[in-house]
This record gives structure tokens, sequence and C-alpha cells, in this order.
């Protein structure tokens, strides 16, 4: 098993640059940080921070992967060195993706695990909920995912795959208002799921936590070898790491929305950690992404155990390991990819 590698993230306008076999980074010429470059796999930058040439190089050069992102955590690009995955393993991947048959089975591994562990994050709720009535509004919504789960199993193609996805997503995102606490609901309960921009506080925390886990499942499917632009479930488009997308459903709720629930629900972050734009766009304040950036290594480093290893794994291992889960299922050594269930 990989031991889990340490990730910069840079939030703050800067320049980053190298200095010997170190990163330094700048802000208005005042040196804020030195980091050895042998302590890092990788560099992730929020917003208008600034790169040398010689430290993309550098980066490259040692394949560690240079992350640019905006300043709601959406992702802009993505700079690495030569690919060195497996070429047997990304021709049988690319075969595969050719396959219906193996394509549906594989959408269907990734939804049940997004249903499955969204499940759980709902009956949680309601067993922890202060009132019967929100309790039961989150039992219902957790039933109502049951049934998603039955229809999924006999789904026949792709398309019906998407809609029992796209219904049971409603479904889930209109109950989780009532996972966040009565007094703060005014302020953090969210109006369904929006995007690009996120429209309310939640929708701008989930986007922003959505765009790391995406992030480190991309990581875990080119560690082993497998193209992330190659979906089997999401549509292939160009720029768009559609697998990453296809792995990260099953980690929305365990490693996104159960974090968020936690820092609104403790009073971690609050109403004033938003910035509300012209226009109805919602987005996290600069000290708020330092605050989530640090909740979000620290929920990674949570231990966990994982069902078919039956071990305690931490949480930031998982795309990882089912990344080298999956890339057996292509090779034909295991018959079916069989998704992280959190218990």
């Amino acid at each position: 098993m990989q031991t889990l590698l340490n990730t910069l993230y840079l939030t703050l306008p800067g320049y980053l640059h190298l200095d010997n076999d170190t990163l330094r980074f700048e802000i208005e010429r005042e040196t804020k940080l030195r980091v050895p470059l042998h302590h890092l796999s990788a560099v992730v930058c929020f917003g208008d921070v600034l790169v040398s040439p010689a430290a993309m190089a550098r980066l490259a050069d040692e394949g560690k992967t240079l992350v640019l992102l905006d300043r709601n955590g959406r992702f802009k690009a993505r700079l690495e060195g030569a690919v060195s995955g497996n070429i047997l393993l990304r021709q049988a991947q690319f075969r595969s993706a050719d396959n219906p048959c193996f394509c549906l089975a594989q959408a269907k591994s990734f939804i049940a695990g997004k249903l499955r562990n969204s499940r759980y994050v709902l009956l949680r709720g309601a067993r922890d909920a202060r009132q019967e009535e929100d309790a039961q509004l989150l039992r219902d919504a957790a039933q109502a995912l049951a049934s998603s789960l039955r229809a999924l199993g006999v789904a026949p193609d792709l398309d019906r795959v998407r809609g029992i996805e796209g219904e049971a997503a409603r479904r889930y995102f209109a109950a989780m208002a009532y996972l966040v606490r009565p007094d703060l609901r005014a302020d953090f309960a969210p109006d369904g799921r929006s995007r690009r921009p996120p429209r309310d506080r939640m929708n701008a925390l989930l986007s922003f936590l959505y765009s790391m886990v995406m992030n480190d499942c991309r990581s875990g499917l080119e560690s082993v070898g497998l193209d992330p632009q190659q979906g089997l479930l999401h549509a292939v488009r160009p720029g768009r790491a559609a697998l990453a997308l296809d792995l990260m459903e099953e980690f929305r709720s365990v490693l996104a929305d159960r974090l968020a629930l936690t820092l609104v629900n403790r009073g971690q972050l609050k109403a004033s950690d938003f910035d509300l734009r012209p226009g109805g766009a919602v987005q996290l304040a600069d000290a708020a992404r330092k605050v989530l950036i640090v909740a979000y290594q620290e929920r990674k480093q949570e231990l966990v155990t994982h069902p078919l290893l039956d071990q305690k794994i931490a949480l930031g291992l998982l795309p990882q390991l089912q990344s080298r889960f999956l890339a057996r299922v292509v090779r034909g050594e295991a018959e079916a990819y069989l998704p992280f269930l959190v218990h």
C-alpha cells in the first residue's frame, strides 16, 4: 500500500519560485513559506498565485503535479511531466470503454457506492436529529435512496443509470437542509444543488470540497496508470477528467458532505466567512478557504476500516486504493469493481 504523500495548498495571492531544492512562497516580496521539494507530491494553487517557469520545470521533471484552481476551487489546469503509466493497462482501459456491458456494470457500481454512502449520511443525521419531524424527513429520504438502489440493479443502460442518479441526488440535496442545525438553516440550508456559480453558502462549501476530492481521485488514477479522462459513466469531453468524476461519486458524502456539515454545525465556519457577489453567486472568503483546507487534510488522516481489506486505513488513501481495485477490473484480474462503503 502506498503512503499518503504531502500536498502543498496555496490559498493567498503570491509568488512561488524555486530556491535550490526548495520551493519558496512570497507575498509582496516577503517570504511566507519554504518547503523542500522532496517533501511534496503535488502543489495546488487557488486563485492568483504566480509560479515561476523554473519551479514549473522542476516540478515536471520530478513527477510532481501542479494544479491550478480558481478562487472557488474549480479546476482550471494541471501541469505534469511525461506520462509514465502502463501502456498495456491504458490499452485495456480504452478497449473496455468501448464495451457497453463493461461500462454499464462499472457505472452501476460507482452509483451504488454513492447511494449507499449518501443513505448512511441521512440515517446518521436522523439518529442525531433534535426534532422528530427532521428525523422522519431524513428517514423518508433514505428510504427513497433505497428504492433508487433497487432500480439501479435492473437499469438497462447508462441513460437510465444517469436518470436514477440524478433523481436520487435531487432527493438527497433536498433533505440535506435537515442535516443542518435548526438555528443555522437560515444561513446554511442548501436550496438543492447549484454550481457555476454556487447560489448559497452550503453549495459554495461543497463545490470547493468536491474540487479537492476530484483532484485526489485524479491523482489516484494516474498513480496506477489509468487515463483519468476516459470515463465509463460520465461522458468524455476535452479537458474533462471523466473517470475521476466516476470514481469520486462514492467519496462525495464520505470526504466532502460530512466534513461540510461538521464545520457548519460546530460553528467552525460562519455566515460571515462567505462573500455574496452581484448576481447571486456565493464564494468562500480567503480566511475560510484556509480553514477548510486544513480541515480537509485532517479529515484525510482519520482511520476507517476498509470492508475488503478488513483493516484500518487513512481516509486519504481511499482514492489511491480504489484506483488499484479499478485497475484490476480493467486488466481482467477481478470480475467487478466494488466501491468503498462506509460503516
